[in-house]
């Protein structure tokens, strides 16, 4: 890149709640719109949210990570730094676990071949290691630990030349908008779960903050290399979520712990499994494993702007009950 051209950073799933987020903050920041021009990717370039990112300068590519790594590699041509993420479907028919790792591992790859040089990815726990093998059906953090680990090892080798840095996101915020409170007759709201009452979850508003936690690696790219953002406001426990919603809804809020299989019951037969385990997870080892607590922390600190809190999150964007 010559004196005074801007880099071009390149943002896969351009209008979802991470892409985006990140694009918004690259363009309405005063620094990094001077560094860095950007390229939204994705898989329907007609749509609403691409036309309207096309109509604020941003140059919008079509690109699906399920193809070859040359259609891929094609659509990051020229790119100095690229955001990546994969999407847990786990109704996949090659299963979840397989399905991301081979669309991170085609990402990455691809990045390489187009001479990308720095690779910034949407990353989370390696629940199977963590828990020495007590859960091994959390495919969704699995496979996208599985990518860093790759990204990491091909960084190691001189001629490849990508440097890294990961963004972890905690549990979103977006999520309550589905998993709410629900009436029980009596004029009390009951969210329930399957985890204890004290089990802590690092909350993140998603489509408000992710910006914030990528745009610092965008400022300082060499400070960041091979850092892990472990992205979350606050931990709140069940208890303390609970508390927040019946002062946001006005109404009274109870948390309610399930029996596993009660719970379960609820879930999508395809994805139960894995959820469970996931919330066991939670609990048991913490969502970013012994040191959630100080990542957390860590990564706040590093955040440009201010974080959204969940008395906020839920203030801007009310839970409508029944």
């Amino acid at each position: 890149m010559s004196k005074g051209q801007k880099g071009l950073l390149t943002v896969f799933g351009a209008t979802g709640q991470q892409g985006g987020s990140i694009i918004r903050t690259v363009l309405s920041d005063p620094t990094l719109s001077q560094r860095y021009r950007v390229r939204g990717l994705t898989r329907n370039p007609s749509s609403a949210g691409a036309q309207a990112l096309q109509s604020q300068g941003v140059e919008i590519l079509r690109a699906d990570a399920s193809e070859s790594v040359e259609s891929v590699a094609l659509a990051l041509q020229g790119s100095e730094v690229v955001f990546a993420l994969t999407v847990t479907d786990y109704g996949a028919k090659e299963g979840t676990y397989n399905l991301e790792l081979s669309q991170g591992k085609r990402i990455t790859d691809a990045a390489v071949a187009a001479g990308v040089k720095y690779l910034i990815f949407s990353t989370l726990p390696h629940v199977s290691k963590t828990s020495k093998g007590k859960y091994t059906r959390v495919e969704g953090f699995d496979s996208k630990a599985e990518v860093e680990t790759y990204i990491r090892e091909l960084g190691k080798d001189p001629k490849v030349g990508l440097k890294s840095a990961f963004f972890a996101p905690g549990s979103f915020m977006q999520n309550f908008q589905h998993m709410k409170p629900r009436p029980v007759g009596d004029g009390t709201y009951v969210l329930t779960g399957i985890v204890t009452p004290e089990t802590q979850w690092p909350l993140i508003d998603t489509v408000g903050d992710t910006g914030k936690y990528v745009g610092a690696i965008l400022a300082d790219l060499d400070k960041y290399e091979g850092k892990v953002f472990c992205a979350a406001t606050e931990l709140t426990s069940m208890t303390e979520t609970a508390e927040k919603m019946s002062k946001a809804l006005g109404k009274p809020v109870v948390y309610k712990q399930l029996p596993v299989e009660v719970y379960k019951s609820f879930l999508r037969p395809n994805a139960a499994d894995q959820l469970v385990e996931m919330f066991l997870y939670i609990q048991d080892y913490g969502y970013f494993g012994p040191t959630t607590k100080e990542a957390v922390e860590w990564a706040g600190k590093q955040a440009i702007g201010n974080l959204t809190s969940l008395e906020r999150y839920l203030a801007e964007n009310p839970v409508h009950v029944d």
